[in-house]
């Protein structure tokens, strides 16, 4: 299939092929920058033929008149985890749900040709989060819309109004016939539910207005998340960029039914719609999108060079343990997301809970907490072992970890009858693990944000 596809592309673009030295397979046409979706078809397959090491073409579905809809998946395939053995983070990232935002689409571009070749040029910022991430990128979703020119695919669909949040409920035009009616928002959420479920990050790329927005689109008011949301503003605002950060009701409109309500509401994502301004650019003239999106890029590499902090990240810092008494747990949250639905478990080696906290309790965004739990019908045991069970965010559809807490963060207590637990050799074996982010994650030492 993807033979015949980019055969096909190659047949739509031969008389009009540019020169291979252009880095943007387009022009500018009507005062926007123009990819049809055959020349980014042989560029994205040009891209996995000359990288095989950091590109994996994928398939993920067609548009309504048929054409392929294309992931660049990025990362260092060498590594199926990072060095330190701890699963990579995913982001995804999409374009051109409406078809003539060029801006959009081509920001999509940029975010996977930057790491390409930051990678094959020895950039140290490419190489590190190639080796510690995953970027999938979809660039264009619309392609029977970006060849036409229009907003809406081509049964006149506002593919951005046509996800399964809030469908049709706010003043809308072209929502379709039903919720993931297209087969392109179709595919979309498949590949989110699939090959993404629990990615940290998600940015869809639009252009309209110089803005980038969080949930929601429905209310006004606040997400879940707030403290993420406003400590990314903060940070990008004040070292990289003045542009606006706004939740999208207050920032723009009302607008329901959007990829970004989708993956924060549903998926549990952190999600941002990045609007890219039009009239940026210059009549007359094609300056490079390097150039061009430069401050957009550096915005975007910011997300993604610090995915890891944009959960909750629970660090033990001491579990002192008297048993049939009491345990006192002490926690840091590395992360820039708050948890409110975090337990301490006592699990066997299969996963049995052998005993938990009666309560949940929270820990604030880069704070700290200390919580004291009943261990009355605690029975500590040769093979068991602690685990912290949270929420990466506060958000309802955001999902759970669980976390061996690490034997040299506890302690256990004399027994008051005046006998001694097991001494170190077998507390080896009674406990697990703590996400010690700072003494674990080396390639973010330093105070990176």
């Amino acid at each position: 299939m993807r033979g015949f596809a980019v055969f096909l592309a190659f047949i739509i673009t031969a008389p009009v092929i540019v020169a291979a030295e252009q880095e943007w397979p387009g022009d500018p046409i009507d005062n926007h920058v123009h990819m049809t979706w055959a020349a980014m078809t042989i560029e994205v397959n040009n891209w996995a033929d000359d990288n095989p090491d950091i590109v994996d073409l994928v398939d993920v579905g067609n548009s309504e008149l048929g054409k392929t809809l294309w992931v660049v998946r990025l990362s260092d395939w060498s590594m199926e985890t990072k060095a330190d053995g701890s699963q990579k983070e995913i982001i995804y990232i999409d374009g051109g749900h409406h078809g003539n935002e060029y801006l959009g689409t081509a920001l999509a571009w940029l975010s996977a040709k930057w790491y390409i070749n930051g990678w094959n040029d020895g950039n140290e910022e490419a190489i590190r989060v190639l080796q510690n991430s995953e970027v999938h990128v979809l660039i264009m979703l619309n392609p029977d819309g970006n060849d036409f020119d229009t907003r809406w695919n081509i049964n006149q669909v506002d593919l951005n109004r046509n996800y399964d949040h809030y469908w049709n409920t706010c003043p809308t035009t072209q929502p379709g016939t039903s919720a993931f009616s297209e087969a392109e928002t179709l595919a979309n959420s498949n590949y989110m539910n699939t090959e993404v479920p629990d990615a940290d990050l998600y940015v869809t790329m639009h252009t309209g207005v110089w803005i980038m927005l969080y949930p929601w689109g429905k209310w006004p008011e606040q997400p879940s998340d707030w403290e993420l949301f406003h400590q990314i503003r903060d940070d990008v605002h004040e070292n990289i960029s003045d542009i606006p950060i706004q939740n999208a009701n207050q920032g723009l409109y009302p607008n329901c039914g959007t990829s970004r309500d989708y993956g924060y509401g549903v998926m549990g994502f952190p999600t941002f719609t990045f609007e890219t301004d039009d009239e940026q650019f210059v009549p007359g003239s094609f300056e490079s999108l390097s150039d061009r999106l430069e401050e957009e890029m550096d915005v975007m590499r910011y997300l993604i060079e610090n995915v890891w902090y944009w959960r909750a990240r629970l660090s033990v810092t001491s579990l002192d343990v008297t048993p049939g008494e009491s345990l006192i747990l002490s926690v840091d949250n590395l992360g820039q997301a708050t948890t409110l639905n975090a337990s301490l478990r006592y699990e066997s080696p299969s996963g049995e809970i052998l005993w938990q906290s009666e309560s949940n309790f929270s820990v604030n965004a880069t704070n700290s907490t200390m919580v004291t739990f009943d261990a009355s019908n605690l029975t500590l045991t040769e093979d068991g072992g602690f685990v912290l069970h949270y929420q990466k965010r506060v958000i309802d559809s955001s999902m759970f970890v669980s976390e061996p807490v690490n034997s040299s963060y506890v302690s256990i207590s004399e027994v008051e009858s005046g006998g001694l637990l097991p001494g170190p050799s077998a507390l080896l074996v009674i406990t697990g693990f703590a996400l010690a982010a700072h003494r674990r994650a080396s390639e973010f030492e330093g105070d990176v944000l």
